[in-house]
C-alpha cells in the first residue's frame, strides 16, 4: 500500500442524506457526523406487515417519495422542537408530516437484510399514508438508537455502526467516474441513480477505487470496500421505471471480471467506494463535512486487485 503526499486530491461538491431508506435524498451544504454516518441518514424505514424492509428493488415507487427536514436540522447540535417535522410527499398523495420529537410505540421484529430488532413506530397516520401509496400494508419506523445497534460487516470494518443503510455509513463517488460512464451511455444519467453521500470532483475517473485513507475537514475516512451495485441504479428516479442501463454498460468495464480478474469472481459490478470514519468511534461532537471541503489522500492501493470488494 502506497502512502500519498498530502496534496488536495479532490473537493467535495455535493453531500446527500437519505432520511428514509430507498426514498429520495436531500442535497445539503453541510452534514454533521454521528456514530452511524451523517445525521438523519437512513434513520427511517418503510416495512411490510411482517416488519421486513421495503426497498426500491421490490417497490420502485419509493423513488418518487420526496423527503424534507428543517434546514437547521443539519446545523451542529440542533434539537427538534414540538414544531419540527419530517415532511413526506409523493405523486397523488397529501403531504404527510411526522413530528420529530414525538413519543413512540415500539415495533418489534423489524428486519433489514441481516439485521433484526425493534424500532420506533411512527404511528397510524404514517402507516395509512404508505399503505395507500404502495397499495399494500406498510408502516414507517425509525431506528431505535437507545436499545438497538447494527454493526458494519466486521470482515471489512470492525467496530463501526449504521442505522438502516445497506451496509456502510458512507458512500463516496467522484464526478469524474459519473462523467466517464455517461460518455458511454446513449442517455446520460444523473448522480441520484447511485445514491452517494459524498460526491467529489477534481480527480481522475475511478481514482476513488484506490483510496484507502483520506482526510476531509480534519476527519479521517477509510475506504473499506468497493461498492457493488444492485438493481437500484437501473431505476429512473424521476418516474420509477427500470431499464437495463447503466448495469449493462458497467458490466463491460466495471465488473469483477475486468477489474479483479485474479480474484474470486462474484458476477458483480462496482461503482463508488464505501467508507467509514475513524472519528465516529471516538468524539463526533462538532464534526462536520461541508461542500467545498478539500479531500486529501493519505494512503492508497495501486490497483482494484488490491482493494477490498
Amino acid at each position: 500500500m502506497a502512502a500519498s503526499s498530502e496534496a488536495e486530491a479532490a473537493k467535495v461538491i455535493s453531500i446527500f442524506v437519505y432520511p428514509i431508506k430507498s426514498c429520495r435524498g436531500i442535497s445539503v451544504s453541510q452534514a454533521p457526523l454521528t456514530s452511524t454516518g451523517f445525521r438523519w441518514d437512513r434513520q427511517w424505514l418503510v416495512v411490510n406487515s411482517k416488519g421486513r424492509a421495503y426497498t426500491q428493488r421490490v417497490e420502485p415507487k419509493l423513488a418518487l417519495v420526496e423527503v424534507e427536514l428543517p434546514t437547521e436540522a443539519f446545523s451542529e447540535g440542533w434539537k427538534p422542537t414540538n414544531s419540527s417535522y419530517l415532511v413526506i410527499k409523493a405523486p397523488g398523495m397529501d403531504e404527510l408530516k411526522v413530528l420529530l420529537s414525538k413519543k413512540h410505540e415500539i415495533a418489534d421484529n423489524i428486519s433489514v437484510w441481516e439485521w433484526s430488532g425493534s424500532a420506533l413506530d411512527e404511528g397510524l397516520e404514517a402507516s395509512k399514508w404508505f399503505t395507500d401509496y404502495l397499495g399494500k400494508p406498510s408502516r414507517l419506523v425509525r431506528f431505535n438508537e437507545v436499545s438497538e445497534s447494527r454493526a458494519v460487516d466486521p470482515d471489512f470494518a470492525g467496530g463501526y455502526k449504521v442505522m438502516f443503510s445497506d451496509q456502510y455509513p458512507f458512500l463516496l463517488l467522484s464526478q469524474g467516474s459519473l462523467d466517464a460512464l455517461n460518455m458511454l451511455l446513449k442517455e446520460p444519467i444523473p448522480v441520484n441513480r447511485f445514491r452517494p453521500n459524498i460526491l467529489v470532483d477534481g480527480c481522475e475517473p475511478f481514482s476513488e477505487d484506490l483510496w484507502k485513507e483520506m482526510k476531509i475537514n480534519k476527519l479521517t475516512f477509510y475506504g473499506v470496500k468497493l461498492c457493488s451495485r444492485c438493481k437500484v441504479p437501473t431505476i429512473n428516479q424521476e418516474n420509477a421505471i427500470s431499464g437495463p442501463e447503466p448495469t449493462e454498460t458497467l458490466k463491460k468495464f466495471r465488473s469483477d471480471k475486468v477489474l479483479r480478474p485474479a480474484r474470486k469472481q462474484q458476477g458483480k459490478v462496482y461503482f463508488g467506494q464505501n467508507l467509514v470514519c475513524k472519528n465516529s468511534i471516538t468524539e463526533v461532537t462538532g464534526k462536520m463535512v461541508k461542500v467545498g471541503d478539500p479531500l486529501f489522500i493519505l494512503k492508497m492501493v495501486s490497483s482494484c486487485e488490491e482493494a477490498a470488494a
